[in-house]
């Protein structure tokens, strides 16, 4: 997908962090639109269908945890990438911002070309939708839709975040291999962003949620495995 079809969704009440971001991203060649808070955000994601979403934490009439939530319902967008932007040691948004269903964040303050980096990184899973996947999986009772991001589970149908979807594609790809920590943050994440180790542990709780706890195991001081 080339610069200019990608489109970025910036929300955040601070107006300088818009414009400056806003400019720098734009430079780069992204199509990039800008919400001053939540329901603005909500309203223009489900209007432009933006690939990238960056979200503050904290804002007025409707956070972003909220926005998050209801950017996810927005049928279209489950797969959308988000990111919050939070501040630096926040370890509690940081992990409420992935329960809500965010992919990634990033911490403030933040030099805008270092923000334009993690943005490239971020969208390099674009390039990788454009390759061919194997159109279905079935594993058990469990049937993946690579190409659709669809997920049945024993007749019914999940909608999953997309590093819900790709994290059950790696482990289910390869059942009872243990996957190590580093190969699923650097195969569902990317080598190049940067998250905390809490990342994984939020999603496979998720998964276990949704698919059935007894599928995940954790190898302690090593990583996950999918247990038929």
């Amino acid at each position: 997908m080339k610069k200019k079809d990608i489109k970025i969704l910036l929300v955040d009440d601070e107006p300088d962090i818009l414009e400056i971001v806003g400019y720098n991203l734009t430079s780069e060649g992204y199509q990039v639109y800008t919400a001053k808070n939540g329901v603005e955000g909500v309203a223009l994601a489900k209007k432009k269908r933006p690939h990238l979403i960056i979200l503050d934490v904290m804002m007025p009439e409707m956070d972003g945890m909220e926005a998050c939530e209801k950017i996810r319902a927005i049928e279209g967008m489950e797969h959308a990438i988000i990111a919050f932007l939070t501040a630096r040691g926040e370890d509690y948004s940081q992990v409420a911002g992935l329960e809500a269903g965010a992919d990634d964040y990033i911490t403030k303050p933040i030099r805008p070309k270092v923000l334009v980096s993690k943005v490239k990184a971020l969208l390099r899973r674009l390039k990788e939708d454009d390759g061919p996947q194997d159109d279905i999986v079935k594993v058990g009772n469990i049937e993946i839709n690579r190409e659709e991001y669809k997920v049945v589970n024993d007749g019914v149908e999940l909608v999953l975040p997309r590093k819900e979807f790709e994290l059950l594609a790696l482990l289910t790809s390869k059942p009872n291999k243990v996957f190590k920590r580093e190969t699923i943050l650097d195969r569902v994440w990317g080598s190049e962003v940067v998250v905390g180790g809490r990342t994984i542990d939020v999603h496979i709780r998720k998964l276990r949620e949704k698919i059935g706890e007894q599928h995940f195991k954790t190898v302690k001081g090593v990583g996950y495995k999918f247990v038929l």
